[in-house]
């Protein structure tokens, strides 16, 4: 399959679910939604098993769909430090695959990823969810929360990268 030119994909990362979104650069300069989902591991399986599940889907969904660049979240966490540090071995997993297959990642806070999307570095999960399926013109809100979350990080992605990419041609 020939990749499109700017297939950006988005990454939530997580041990239980990671979402991804792809999204491509239209020529209005705005974005279209390509797919989206959550890969999935099991609860009670070792972290090992469910890390080498994580790598594999993901290589998958890379080999389908040969995204240009992406962009991942960055780990935030505010009391919960074992849920912070399964969520730092996804990322590690999901960074690790991508520099293996050569995809530019930049990395993105959460402030930042609802600035860009919603105009609002302190907007709800509610307030994000529509302005994905407004941006993406979708007729339905995208489920689950994970894959949403990737989605708008895939939309900050191309738009920082479209915004990157003019400067650079501007000298």
């Amino acid at each position: 399959m020939t990749a499109p030119a700017d297939l950006v994909l988005g990454i939530d990362p997580g041990t239980a679910r990671t979402g991804f979104g792809l999204v491509q650069h239209t020529s209005s300069g705005g974005v279209q939604l390509v797919a989206y989902g959550v890969i999935e591991t099991e609860a009670g399986q070792p972290m090992g098993d469910r890390l080498l599940r994580l790598e594999t889907e993901l290589l998958a969904l890379l080999d389908q769909h040969h995204p240009t660049s992406a962009g991942v979240e960055k780990l935030y966490f505010d009391r919960n430090v074992s849920t912070a540090m399964t969520v730092g071995q996804a990322r590690g997993i999901v960074l690790l695959t991508l520099a293996r297959h050569s995809i530019p990642v930049q990395e993105y806070t959460p402030q930042e990823v609802k600035q860009a999307v919603a105009g609002y570095g302190g907007a709800d999960k509610k307030q994000m969810q529509a302005m994905v399926r407004l941006l993406l013109e979708m007729d339905h809100e995208p489920r689950p929360d994970d894959a949403a979350d990737a989605l708008a990080v895939a939309i900050c992605h191309a738009h920082a990268s479209r915004t990157h990419q003019r400067l650079q041609e501007a000298g």
